[in-house]
């Protein structure tokens, strides 16, 4: 089939590209601008791409799929609506690629990158041809995507909604019969009225997944336990449960009272440790012992921009993190004080995400980087004050200059480009 994906250069599209080509089908592309390291990507995989969405530049195909950034207005939705074109979302054609194949779904407010590349390396590391389509670049991978040829594949889950005509949530459409869910936060407030907007479409989930399935969860995530109380069909493997228990300080998994240690995996924090136990006890469903899990997690990198060590200039060390979220940032900054307790630690943090800019989590956010010395915070829409926090970019970068070399670590959390604060900042610092 000829299919042309509209807004090919999100990481998401770009890996569905990717399957859908080695699925057999004809694949191209369009977006408003191409940029590294997708753009490369889609090069490198022989994806023909269209710059823009002019109608004129719309290729001929069976198949439009059109990607959760455009909406109506858009030149080429409003010729594919006026000309009755086939057209599906991303999500509800990538499902029905994977319709048969034994999805392991991993599902969360935080951590589903990191989850998903570790559980994926584990199958490879351990003789596998697996599958997978994940969100981000992991160290270990040349690619986001691959259709592989096992039968299990593995897929980061999100609960943002499919398309501007399919408000469900993306992860409703891949048929998990394996599911993790790391945790549950309210996040996405321009879709999500609250909290128990979330945990609906999280319920919505859980009642999909086949008596068959296996749900992978934290039985002392409040949210993620009321979801399950609702109502669970499939075996439900519960961490911090009586056969299974965790010790974070000693980064120790206990499993029906075999104790696992995993204190010499390279990832530092909580956050990592509980991703790891996540992967470890997915990969264990599908036939994985545990300690072969953990043997192969030794030689996972990690994932680009989560504690990205990116510099170190003059004795000062810059990190890149993608952290944006209250509980996020509170965990990246505990981290790295953790490692590193007698450095002076310095944050910067953007207000990126619609959650945090509308600030729904002024009161959370104010106390999550108390593990660091201090924090400078970007926030374009104005919803907060104070002394640390700026309205401008600018602002921000001199108030930056003027400190930065009073710290050995500078720590940068942004689910947005990153560039624009290390590019400036490795220049001061050079010079």
């Amino acid at each position: 089939m000829r299919i042309h994906i509209l807004g090919v250069c999100g990481t998401f599209m770009a890996g569905l590209a990717q399957i859908l080509k080695e699925s057999g089908h004809e694949v191209s592309g369009s977006d408003a601008q191409f940029y590294s390291p997708m753009s490369d990507y889609l090069k490198e995989i022989n994806i023909n791409t269209v710059l823009g969405y002019e109608a004129a530049l719309l290729p001929d195909a069976e198949l439009y799929v059109i990607g959760n950034a455009l909406s109506r207005g858009n030149e080429s939705v409003e010729h594919i609506l006026s000309n009755n074109l086939p057209y599906k979302s991303g999500p509800e054609i990538l499902g029905q690629e994977l319709f048969n194949r034994n999805v392991f779904a991993i599902s969360g407010t935080h951590g589903k990158t990191s989850t998903a590349y570790m559980l994926t390396h584990i199958f490879n590391d351990q003789g596998r041809d697996i599958g997978y389509l994940v969100g981000g670049i992991a160290k270990n991978f040349d690619n986001p995507a691959r259709l592989g040829t096992h039968k299990s594949f593995v897929i980061e889950a999100d609960e943002y909604d499919s398309a501007f005509f399919d408000k469900r949530s993306k992860f409703i459409h891949y048929h998990p019969k394996n599911l993790i869910i790391n945790n549950i936060e309210f996040d996405h407030a321009d879709i999500f009225n609250d909290l128990n907007d979330v945990k609906k479409q999280f319920h919505h989930l859980v009642k999909i997944v086949p008596e068959s399935g296996n749900i992978v969860f934290f039985k002392d995530d409040k949210n993620t336990d009321e979801v399950l109380q609702k109502g669970s069909y499939c075996n439900l493997i519960g961490i911090n449960s009586e056969k299974i228990k965790i010790n974070i300080s000693e980064r120790e998994l206990v499993y029906e009272g075999n104790t696992y240690s995993l204190k010499e995996l390279p990832l530092i924090g909580e956050h990592n440790f509980k991703n790891y136990v996540c992967a470890i006890l997915a990969a264990q469903i599908d036939g994985i012992e545990i300690q072969d899990s953990i043997d192969s997690l030794h030689s996972f990198h990690g994932v680009k921009r989560r504690m990205d060590k990116v510099d170190e200039i003059n004795e000062t060390k810059i990190f890149d993190d993608f952290a944006h979220h209250p509980t996020a940032i509170d965990l990246s900054t505990k981290a790295i004080r953790n490692q590193n307790q007698n450095c002076k630690i310095l944050g910067i943090i953007e207000l990126g995400s619609n959650t945090m800019s509308s600030g729904y989590h002024k009161e959370s956010l104010l106390k999550s980087f108390d593990s660091i010395d201090n924090a400078l915070i970007l926030d374009l829409k104005e919803s907060y004050e104070g002394s640390n926090i700026f309205n401008s970019m600018n602002d921000l970068l001199g108030e930056l200059k003027n400190v930065a070399q009073d710290y050995d670590i500078i720590l940068i959390m942004t689910n947005k480009d990153s560039q624009k604060f290390i590019q400036p900042l490795k220049n001061y610092l050079e010079k």
